[in-house]
């Protein structure tokens, strides 16, 4: 079996550099350190002569290595190729995880997954062994739960094509999801530019106890930050609360962290890291930790008086936490369980359920499938199974080989479930679903991290609902929505009654140790110069990409509108997964899905528009092609926080290929901005929110002042109706000087090509 890359002696030379950049800051500071700030200043270029300011300033940083999943790795990967390197600059792997479709379990799934995806597979293998990166085949487990297992470390910085990638959070790393194209700057050995974010101290408080799961502590973040509260911001958590936690709880509340649209989340370095680490065969890593733990906490003054140091102060006790449910539709719609009947009535949600589904990314660990099993066990002891279907996702080989050993597995595959392969599946639409029609209403419950509206099942009808592990089970045996596990009975086999009993408290690292499986990692060769990467011109996976064209130094003249976005528009509906996946290595054909679940102001069916020429009503793809096709660009008039959820860069590379020029929106999510900015998009904001109500179907704009385009200089848009009038409207955005140079070039690989 190849051999996983120890990794000692790059966290030692992380954190030497680390306290040599800390040195000068504190002299540049003279103030104590959050725990944000010593990981991402330890990470600075320049620690010298960087221009620091939280919010404002954009920031020259270092990150240690990247990660990326396969749906996007096809991208990034492909990009890299343009960037005309020889190898990677930073220890890189791909993680194949995303294009396994669930439907019957795991082996004849990811046997299914292999053969319907070997080209891309091979592509993925073959780039990555070409350019010395470390490869985990189909099966091997979900990136996240891999990287946790294997290359996270307290203190470091990582960057990730994955929005999820915030999961090493919970063992203290700074670990971004972003585009393939932040990820191949890295890759080729340039700096990462953030804006540096602003800091939010989140203090946990007592401990969690019975139904209440480390889950339970985001979800309740959710409902009180909302899923635009992290946006260019850090959540950092500290107070004795934290090290009640173990590793992998910490890394489920980091994890679903982007759903608040946060930068990414970290935990302080503690006894539970340090036990998880050795546990996992980094025994070295957590002895480097421990004695270096003054870089991995925030300074003592900072603990003593959070207010002076954060930008926002909220506070959680676990004490008094109640398990929460979130849905549908948007993670931020929280709720107690003890609510939830009274919810299902007012609401009308479908009360019986029709799937649980446990596992992802977020909930896959040993202490999470542990709980979840003990819930199980107490119904079959009373001689039932599940009554609604439920679907388990072990996160990984290691994972799934210990829970195998230990009878967590049995246990689960008793009480009715189905085992699905190391992969995502249901969690990011890759789930085919026989149980329910197009359309039809129906309500499902997941430990997942998204349930935006199709997200799971292609199903705009579908409510998605999240929890813990351990109550999506005890919601299964109950089958319906409305049953409350803390206080409701269930009809046990003999018609008796029976309460469900909380699950007792698990061991995140196992009484005999893990299984450690790595079945299907492998490392790159040494010797890499007769490797051959190939992609066929009659390819339908994938496409070798083309430059984008520079701007044509000239103002944006009377552009149609293709969409107004009315209300949430996120990466899904702007490009959806699901089927989809299957072309994310192909530019042209994935473009295909442009807009197709957006909500359009100016049409009555998803994912059409107006064609201004014809006044047809076409689907948005197609007119965004024939606007192409006839030389005319396009802007797209978004909603507030346009383009929350994944890290998907296709997003942005979508449009940009089918001629759009700009984004016009309220608000942007953080990841996609920077994506529409590095494929030479521009994005703008209304200064006037409202604004965006004056935008009509047949309008078209000017953007003026494209030739004087600089730092916070806000541009001016004007809107000519069809009447004849006109309107001007002021337009911010946040391009920086390097960003402008990534516009005018047409993207930010073009600039990166002219670079030695």
């Amino acid at each position: 079996m190849p051999t996983i890359e120890t990794i000692p002696e790059l966290v030692k030379s992380v954190y030497d550099t680390t306290r040599e950049r800390l040195a000068v800051i504190r002299r540049r500071f003279d103030r104590s350190l959050t725990l944000t700030e010593k990981v991402v200043f330890g990470h600075l270029a320049d620690p010298e002569g960087e221009d620091l300011a939280r919010g404002t300033a954009y920031i020259q940083l270092q990150p240690d290595r990247v990660a990326m999943q396969d749906a996007t790795a096809q991208m990034a990967l492909l990009q890299f190729m343009l960037a005309g390197r020889e190898s990677t600059a930073v220890p890189s792997t791909v993680h194949c995880d995303h294009l396994i479709l669930a439907r019957s379990g795991a082996d004849a799934d990811v046997d299914a997954a292999i053969d319907l995806n070997r080209e891309v597979y091979d592509f993925l293998q073959a780039a990555s062994a070409r350019y010395g990166v470390g490869f985990w085949k189909p099966g091997s487990g979900i990136i996240h739960q891999v990287v946790l297992e294997n290359y996270a470390f307290p203190g470091g910085m990582m960057l990730g094509t994955d929005s999820h990638t915030p999961n090493a959070g919970g063992l203290g790393m700074v670990a971004v999801g972003v585009g393939g194209a932040d990820a191949v700057d890295v890759m080729a050995g340039f700096n990462w530019e953030v804006l540096q974010p602003e800091v939010v101290g989140v203090k946990l408080t007592g401990s969690l106890s019975g139904w209440s799961a480390p889950k339970d502590v985001i979800l309740k973040l959710l409902e009180m930050l909302t899923v635009k509260g992290g946006t260019n911001r850090i959540i950092e958590y500290f107070g004795p609360g934290a090290a009640t936690i173990s590793a992998t709880g910490k890394g489920t509340i980091t994890n679903m962290g982007a759903e608040l649209g946060a930068t990414t989340s970290i935990f302080p370095f503690d006894e539970r890291m340090a036990t998880y680490l050795a546990a996992t065969q980094r025994f070295r890593i957590a002895t480097l930790a421990q004695a270096n733990r003054d870089l991995l906490i925030a300074d003592p003054e900072v603990e003593a008086n959070p207010e002076r140091y954060y930008d926002l102060v909220v506070e959680i006790d676990l004490d008094s936490l109640e398990p929460h449910l979130v849905g549908p539709h948007t993670p931020d719609l929280a709720r107690p369980v003890s609510q939830m009947a009274d919810d299902v009535t007012s609401e009308g949600y479908p009360d019986a359920l029709s799937a649980a589904l446990i596992g992802s990314c977020t909930n896959s660990s040993y202490e999470d499938i542990t709980r979840a099993a003990d819930v199980a066990k107490q119904a079959l002891d009373h001689g039932i199974k599940v009554r609604s279907t439920l679907w388990v996702t072990p996160g990984s080989e290691q994972i799934e080989a210990t829970i195998e050993r230990d009878g967590q597995m049995a246990t689960l595959n008793h009480v009715g479930a189905t085992v699905l392969a190391n992969a995502c599946g249901p969690c990011i639409g890759q789930w085919k679903r026989k149980d329910m029609a197009e359309g039809e209403s129906n309500s499902i419950i997941s430990s997942f991290n998204r349930n935006f509206a199709k997200r799971n099942d292609g199903n705009p009808r579908t409510h998605s609902f999240i929890g813990s592990p351990e109550i999506v089970v005890a919601y299964a045996l109950a089958g319906k929505l409305s049953f409350n596990p803390l206080s409701d009975e269930i009809e046990a086999g003999d018609g008796s009654l029976f309460r469900l009993k909380a699950p007792q408290p698990a061991p995140d690292i196992p009484d005999d140790g893990f299984i450690f499986k790595a079945d299907g990692f492998m490392s790159p060769p040494k010797d890499r110069s007769s490797i051959e990467v190939s992609v066929a011109n009659d390819s339908q996976r994938l496409q070798l990409l083309q430059p984008f064209t520079a701007w044509e130094s000239s103002d944006f003249e009377r552009l149609p509108i293709l969409l107004k976005a009315r209300g949430k528009c996120t990466t899904d509906h702007i490009s959806q997964a699901g089927p989809w996946l299957r072309f994310r290595g192909h530019l042209d054909n994935i473009s295909d899905n442009l807009f197709l679940g957006a909500i359009n102001a100016f049409a009555d069916k998803p994912g059409h528009g107006i064609d201004v020429e014809s006044g047809e009503t076409v689907s948005l793809p197609a007119l965004a092609r024939s606007y192409k096709q006839r030389g005319i660009r396009w802007i797209a008039i978004g909603d507030e926080n346009y383009g929350e959820g994944s890290s998907r860069e296709h997003a942005a590379m979508e449009p940009r290929h089918l001629a759009g020029a700009a984004v016009i929106a309220r608000s942007f999510a953080r990841i996609h901005e920077t994506n529409l900015k590095k494929q030479g998009m521009l994005p703008l904001q209304f200064v006037d929110p409202s604004d965006y109500e004056k935008i009509r179907v047949d309008d078209k704009i000017t953007i003026q002042g494209l030739d004087q385009l600089s730092p916070g200089r806000s541009l001016v848009g004007v809107i000519h109706h069809s009447d004849g009038s006109d309107e001007s409207i002021s337009l911010n955005h946040t391009l920086n000087e390097e960003q402008i140079e990534w516009f005018r070039a047409g993207s930010a690989l073009n600039v990166l090509q002219t670079r030695d």
